[in-house]
């Protein structure tokens, strides 16, 4: 699930003051605590609700009684306390997301004097310990990258760079055209370990559904460091054609 920052404020809101008030809150006081107009309040928590971070509730004035004196309440949702948590630790990911951007680029760099096959292995076989959903494609871009290089090698081929370009777009874009190259990299690879192209695609589904659930800082920074993995494919490979050269 993604939400655009100012979405996102008015969820933490509505959160804050669920949390202290200990029920149900009227949207006046989130535009009041926001500085923002009633009516703009409204609408925002209704799309809330459509997104469903967020509910509403019926319930009667205090000092009224009888039909037409309701007020409607919206308190946030079980998924939003999810999503928020998640936003938390994308963020605040600590030592997994600096380790898991530390292993993939020390892969990287090592798979130039030992074989791409066996650095993709050890990194598929680390993913089942990564926790959070921003690590988890972090270490696949890793995957992917060197599974697109082991594909190349198979072909006796030194990986082209302009093979690369596309990945260089911003956002989304870049990921989803390094996931779908990585995958119809495995068509080239028919003699290729069952197993392994099994595991390959299974992994590489979850990181198309982790993208369409990450916030948008979140693929961002994904996106940021998919280039600085690739800076390191490309030293790699010149280093690669250099060494054809002199054979």
């Amino acid at each position: 699930m993604k939400l655009t920052p100012r979405q996102q404020a008015f969820l933490d809101k509505l959160f804050d003051l669920y949390r202290e008030l200990g029920q149900p809150v009227h949207y006046s006081l989130v535009a009041e605590r926001l500085g923002v107009n009633r009516f703009s309040a409204y609408d925002m928590l209704k799309l809330l609700e459509e997104k469903g971070v967020a509910a509403s509730a019926y319930a009667l004035k205090d000092d009224h009684s009888g039909p037409g004196r309701s007020m409607v309440l919206f308190y946030p949702t079980y998924r939003a306390a999810r999503f928020l948590t998640q936003l938390r630790n994308e963020v605040f990911g600590g030592d997994e997301l600096v380790q898991a951007k530390e292993n993939v680029l020390s892969r990287l760099r090592q798979a130039s004097a030992s074989n791409y096959g066996k650095q993709l292995r050890d990194l598929l076989g680390q993913l089942s310990g990564v926790k959070s959903p921003l690590a988890y494609c972090t270490e696949m871009i890793g995957v992917l990258l060197l599974n697109l290089a082991r594909a190349s090698q198979t072909a006796n081929q030194v990986l082209p760079l302009r093979a690369l370009t596309p990945l260089t777009a911003s956002g989304s874009v870049g990921l989803g055209t390094l996931a779908g190259l990585s995958l119809g990299s495995l068509a080239s690879l028919p003699g290729d370990d069952p197993n392994l192209a099994d595991k390959l695609m299974t992994h590489i589904r979850e990181f198309q559904s982790h993208l369409n659930e990450l916030s948008e800082e979140s693929v961002n920074s994904l996106s940021s460091f998919l280039q600085d993995a690739l800076k390191v494919v490309e030293r790699v490979s010149q280093s690669g054609e250099g060494e054809r050269r002199d054979d």
